[in-house]
């Protein structure tokens, strides 16, 4: 039995022996746990830090963006709104507004039909003045001035160039 016996206790101490390395090992594993929950716990603040630095960087990189498009918006608005001015496109035409340039344009082309004719009587041009708008204000005007005066007789000559003139 002494053998049994010594297997027995021998057996029981190499399981004590196991239980107490377990027991080792368990405590080993949670101090290694521990220290890397601990320097995971250090880390967050630094990731945090880093995380804040590059969210800053680009929060600038944006506001500098923004402000660039900002500007140029700015910029084509100026520019959209000095054509409107040159072309006076703030409001739409009116009918007076046509009216006006009408009379406008019916006065220049009177004033260019009076140069003409004072050039075509000075002998610089052979052409006659062009019809214009006015040109049925003209007739009648003076249909009035030919019943109030009797037409004045023009001959015409020919030059040594063999062209009529107007005298």
């Amino acid at each position: 039995m002494s053998d049994e016996k010594n297997k027995v206790t021998d057996k029981a101490g190499e399981i004590a022996k196991n239980i107490w390395l377990a027991g080792v090992g368990a405590y080993g594993k949670a101090v290694d746990e521990a220290q890397g929950r601990l320097e995971r716990a250090m880390e967050p603040p630094k990731l945090f830090r880093e995380l804040v630095k590059a969210g800053s960087a680009l929060e600038e990189d944006a506001r500098s963006a923004l402000e660039a498009s900002t500007t140029a918006k700015s910029s084509v608005e100026q520019r959209i709104n000095r054509v409107r001015e040159n072309f006076h496109m703030q409001r739409p035409a009116r009918i007076e507004d046509i009216a006006a340039l009408q009379k406008k344009v019916d006065l220049l082309t009177r004033k260019v039909d009076k140069l003409t004719k004072a050039l075509a009587e000075h002998g610089v041009t052979d052409k006659k003045p062009a019809k214009s708008a006015s040109a049925p204000r003209k007739k009648a005007a003076a249909a009035k001035s030919a019943k109030a005066k009797p037409a004045a007789k023009t001959t015409r000559k020919k030059s040594a160039t063999g062209r009529r003139k107007t005298t």
